[in-house]
């Protein structure tokens, strides 16, 4: 789906200014489609709208993306979406997928192999949300223009 560009004279607090949503159910390469959409989106909203979107926002994007992807594809059954919207001030990265369980960070533990992905978001992002849905859940991950 192409981006949704939002008409400035209907734009209130909280509206984005460009959005877009994908449903990511094919099988094979989830996370690399959904880095690939993520950064081709942000391209978009900086060339074309004029948007302050520096490089590192679009990198910050892939990874977050990257990251709730990798755990929606892990332990979610279904198909994920992937919504992205552009704000005057900041990125939104939306991955819903179909297991109603909220994520949790775990304790740090320096002997233990993979399983950072919600601490790296965390560290990386201005705010996360996390919200049960009718079937699943939500998590909405902001990103500060500029980072």
């Amino acid at each position: 789906m192409e981006p949704v560009p939002v008409d400035e004279g209907e734009m209130v607090s909280g509206t984005p200014r460009l959005r877009a949503s994908y449903a990511l159910d094919a099988e094979g390469a989830w996370i690399a489609q959904a880095r690939h959409l993520a950064a081709e989106f942000l391209t978009r909203a900086r060339v074309e709208d004029g948007l302050p979107v520096s490089e590192r926002v679009v990198e910050i994007t892939q990874l977050v993306v990257s990251e709730l992807v990798t755990n929606a594809r892990k332990y979610a059954p279904g198909p994920v979406g992937l919504d992205l919207r552009v704000f005057s001030d900041a990125v939104e990265v939306v991955v819903r997928d179909g297991n109603p369980n909220a994520p949790r960070p775990r304790d740090a533990d320096p002997g233990r192999v993979g399983q950072h992905g919600l601490e790296i978001v965390m560290a990386v992002t201005q705010a996360l949300d996390i919200r049960q849905e009718a079937e699943g859940k939500s998590i909405t991950a902001r990103i500060a223009l500029p980072a």
